[in-house]
Parts: C-alpha cells; sequence; structure tokens
C-alpha cells in the first residue's frame, strides 16, 4: 500500500480543464495523493527550483511524480524537460509526458530527451479515472525509486 504520506504530483499544463479533470479523476479514484499544479512550463521550474511565487517549500513539496503537457506557453514540454535532465538535484523525478499529442515524433523525442513515460490524455472520464488509478499505483506502489533527498539548490 501507499506510504501514510501522499505522495506529492506536480502537473505542468496550461488548460485548466485538463487540470479540473485530472484532480477529479485522482479524487474519484480513490488515490491518495498531493496534486500541486504549474500552469506553464516556466512555473513548473519554478516550482522546482523553489523561485517565483514557488520560493515557500511548504507550498511547493518536491514532486515524486511530474505530469508534463508538450505544448505549453513561455517553455513547453519539451525545454522543459531537457532542463529537468540537465540539473542534478532534478533529474531523477520521474517524468510522465501527459498530452493530446500521438505522433511518433514527440513520442520519439520526449522518450530521447528522458521521459520516463509518453501517455495520450484520454477523451473519456472513465478511461482518465482508470489511467489516474494505474498510474498512481505503478509509480507509488510498484516502482523502487533512488532516494530522492534533495541535496542544496
Amino acid at each position: 500500500m501507499i506510504s501514510r504520506r501522499s505522495p506529492v504530483i506536480v502537473m505542468a499544463d496550461d488548460d485548466a480543464d485538463d487540470r479540473l479533470l485530472v484532480q477529479e479523476a485522482l479524487a474519484e479514484a480513490g488515490m491518495p495523493h498531493d496534486l500541486h499544479f504549474a500552469e506553464d512550463g516556466m512555473a513548473l521550474l519554478d516550482y522546482l527550483k523553489h523561485t517565483g511565487k514557488y520560493a515557500d517549500r511548504q507550498q511547493a513539496p518536491r514532486p515524486e511524480l511530474i505530469l508534463l503537457d508538450l505544448n505549453m506557453p513561455l517553455k513547453d514540454g519539451r525545454e522543459v524537460l531537457r532542463d529537468i535532465r540537465a540539473d542534478e538535484s532534478l533529474r531523477r523525478i520521474p517524468v510522465v509526458v501527459f498530452t493530446t499529442s500521438k505522433a511518433d515524433t514527440d513520442i520519439r523525442q520526449m522518450y530521447d530527451l528522458g521521459a520516463n513515460s509518453f501517455i495520450t490524455k484520454p477523451a473519456a472520464f472513465a478511461d482518465l479515472v482508470g489511467l489516474m488509478r494505474k498510474l498512481v499505483e505503478y509509480w507509488f506502489q510498484t516502482v523502487h525509486m533512488p532516494d530522492q533527498a534533495v541535496q542544496s539548490v
């Protein structure tokens, strides 16, 4: 079972409806979680590096999973993933690309950049609920990750 503390998930997506749907799907799936949002790629990097409006580490806890949209303003998912994987203090955080794209070029590129998974957003809410259940079970109950203790950033 999941540890006593709910796992921290950060979703970077510029679509407010998609953010709300994921929040509702996780709740419907009954999966313990501590879900945070970033509205674009720059906001996600601010969250991860505790800068700007995310300077308070209590309000921006280190995520154990990132859900990353591909097409966002300011910095898209490709640029953000490059930055995450280039940063020694962030590179071990699992990143699941969660997008509407099904393009082979996008899939290939994101895995080349270091994505841990690439998932196309399902159209039906029931499918999203099932996907969120599987995602949380997989990342927080099945796999073993290295200690995520953070060195000073």
